[in-house]
């Protein structure tokens, strides 16, 4: 009976460990905002990308792509635990990673674009940001976290000093992208300019009057990272051969995007809603603008890490980008 007993509580133990590390049957990924920036999540959801790599791992793996869109919507999502992969540009990551340290840890995966975007405006007052005046608006996505509101922070700190970075702040106001781009466009009293990535960045920048006054890479001083891909600590750790799966999805979609930028625009065309005002020739055109780029290298991320922290919007300095990301992708050359 002893014996018994005894064989009786090893397999409920090592059954109870084996659940506690069963890796997830259900993956759950928020798609983002919409626009070239998030076409990787597109690519890998239209082909199931993910699925096949976890596949190989020998799991089988339902993927939940769930219509969440804003840095602030998904990052509640991934602390709630309702989502377990979120993507999001750097300075609302850097927010996140900052906030989390102690806790739940949140950390890079994987870059996955990189684009600048322009203020675009039809205002005749405004020649650069410094002309922003009044009831002036400039929608962004989210203010103070957004990367237009980094970006113009740094501007106003290297033109007025630091004690003025925040200088441009009350001007911003929060508004997703189609919501700005169709205010902009127009005429509405309510938006004076619009801070725009790909695609709806050429779309405004072709339409009469309306012209860029500001290029987020002209002030970061080159090629930075646009989206970038975010999990916890424990999502990573419990679930190694998912989380790697997802990392060789996200990599097999940035290759099939660079290497057919056709097939890749009809995907994003049929995201948004297939065709209609999106042109597959200009959506190729623009896909091949050697400025956007897909890739799992970081560009720039430690530049927004060290200016934010030098005006007080993170409490901790990283002292490299490792101390951002999970090991496993292209960190040496990135930066």
């Amino acid at each position: 009976m002893k014996k018994t007993a005894i064989s009786g509580l090893l397999l409920t133990a090592c059954l109870t460990t084996s659940m506690a590390w069963a890796e997830v049957s259900e993956l759950r990924v928020p798609l983002g905002a919409g626009g070239f920036g998030f076409l990787p999540l597109h690519v890998m959801k239209a082909h199931n990308l993910i699925e096949k790599q976890a596949e190989k791992e020998g799991i089988k793996l339902k993927v939940n792509w769930a219509n969440v869109g804003g840095p602030s919507a998904m990052i509640d999502a991934l602390i709630s635990g309702s989502a377990d992969f979120v993507s999001a540009g750097p300075p609302s990551f850097l927010i996140l990673w900052d906030k989390t340290r102690t806790n739940v840890e949140v950390k890079g995966v994987a870059a996955m674009s990189s684009m600048p975007m322009n203020l675009n405006t039809k205002a005749d007052h405004l020649k650069t940001v410094d002309d922003l005046k009044g009831s002036d608006k400039v929608a962004v996505t989210s203010v103070k976290s957004s990367i237009p509101s980094i970006v113009m922070q740094m501007y106003a700190v290297k033109k007025y000093g630091k004690d003025q970075a925040f200088r441009f702040d009350p001007f911003t106001v929060s508004m997703n992208h189609g919501d700005a781009a169709s205010a902009l466009l127009s005429g509405s009293a309510s938006i004076t300019g619009h801070f725009a990535s790909a695609p709806l960045d050429q779309v405004e920048r072709k339409t009469p009057g309306v012209r860029s006054i500001m290029n987020t890479d002209d002030v970061m001083g080159g090629s930075t990272t646009f989206t970038m891909i975010s999990t916890t600590r424990k999502f990573q750790e419990r679930n190694p051969k998912v989380y790697g799966a997802f990392v060789s999805a996200l990599k097999e979609a940035q290759d099939m995007i660079r290497q057919d930028k056709q097939a890749a625009a009809q995907v994003l065309i049929d995201s948004m809603g297939g065709p209609g005002k999106w042109s597959l020739t200009d959506m190729v055109t623009m896909l091949n603008d050697p400025a956007i780029k897909y890739t799992t290298a970081p560009e720039n991320v430690m530049k927004y890490a060290v200016f934010m922290h030098e005006i007080g919007s993170l409490k901790s300095r990283p002292t490299s980008i490792r101390d951002l990301f999970f090991p496993g992708v292209d960190l040496q050359n990135g930066n």
